[in-house]
């Protein structure tokens, strides 16, 4: 995943911050690196006072109510075994929402135009970058954070302890880990199983109605502003797509894939050679990007390309194709929409 995640980084600047952006820069709230200094100040106020002795009793409760956690970067900590107040930073709020769990805190313009916003109602905002003065007077008893930079972990861990989490790894990994982290194992593999369930159903039913046929191809395409074309490889949609028993990446695609990169930039010259025989088109947010699209709509190497002359063309809003476990459930009652054209 080390190789992966970068690109999937950069995917999520492209796509889903482009809009973040708009709205930190009228923010005012300070970034995790600015705030550092305040927040430091704050923990040496507080450690000033002297703290009463612990009786041995005391330090044996609190031993049981915490675990020794490793995260992925490799910085060990005493974490709660059941966390009660978490806030969250990171792509994939939609994966504890899977899990029944709302956390107290998260960037919530991270959820803007996600198919769970409307279920964000109670959680703080705790802004892009994470605000450390508001994330302290949440008195959070754990911070889930996507960031890798030390500077933020080490402020944000004289907050609460704090556990880097790899937003981009494969779903069953993540959400067997954050289930993991949240006590909510048992519910973790539960909601595995059920998806799987549903994800085999889906892909039956689309055959058994003649929706789909064995081994046809697919690509999936977006425009970032720049006149840049991207297809995506292990990220958002085309996770669910090229799951087991859908359809098959080109062999273009399956390159990509094999790198571990979640897109790849490509030239309208050589769309033909990534272009399945289904094409999946994300709407992007951003006005340049949507007038790239409208152009390419246009062209003669498009309207060339088999998919189009068949009719198989399907576009969907790319703020609904994350790659959290809430979205991925979510489309596969999509997918099925889009095949019939509804």
């Amino acid at each position: 995943m080390k190789k992966a995640r970068q690109p999937f980084a950069a995917l999520c600047v492209i796509f889903v911050m482009s809009t973040l952006l708009l709205a930190c820069g009228n923010s005012e709230e300070p970034p995790a690196g600015n705030a550092a200094a305040s927040s430091a100040g704050s923990n040496t106020a507080a450690s000033a006072s002297p703290a009463p002795e612990a009786s041995d009793a005391d330090t044996g409760e609190a031993a049981a109510k915490t675990r020794s956690y490793t995260d992925y970067k490799g910085h060990t900590m005493e974490i709660p075994v059941t966390p009660k107040r978490v806030v969250y930073s990171g792509e994939t709020y939609g994966d504890l929402l899977a899990l029944g769990v709302q956390a107290v805190g998260y960037p919530l313009s991270m959820g803007d135009g996600q198919v769970f916003e409307d279920q964000l109602k109670g959680v703080e905002d705790v802004g892009f970058p994470i605000n450390l003065e508001k994330t302290l007077s949440l008195q959070p008893d754990l911070i889930i954070y996507a960031g890798t930079d030390e500077a933020d972990f080490e402020a944000l861990s004289k907050i609460a302890p704090t556990v880097i989490f790899d937003t981009f790894a494969p779903l069953q990994e993540r959400m067997a880990e954050i289930g993991g982290l949240l006590d909510k194992s048992a519910e973790a593999e539960a909601w595995l199983a059920q998806y799987k369930s549903k994800e085999t159903a889906m892909w039956e039913q689309l055959k058994s109605d003649g929706l789909m046929k064995e081994g046809e191809t697919a690509a999936v395409f977006t425009y970032y502003p720049g006149d840049r074309l991207f297809v995506m490889a292990t990220t958002g949609l085309s996770q669910v797509l090229y799951g087991e028993n859908g359809f098959k990446p080109t062999p273009a695609i399956q390159k990509v894939l094999d790198e571990g990169m979640g897109f790849q930039e490509v030239s309208m010259e050589a769309i033909e050679q990534y272009s399945g025989d289904r094409i999946f088109l994300l709407t992007p947010v951003a006005d340049e990007a949507k007038q790239s699209t409208e152009a390419m709509l246009k062209s003669q190497v498009w309207k060339s390309l088999p998919a189009v002359k068949n009719g198989y063309v399907y576009t969907q809003d790319i703020m609904k194709t994350s790659s959290d476990a809430t979205t991925r459930e979510w489309l596969l009652g999509e997918i099925p929409k889009l095949l019939n054209n509804k």
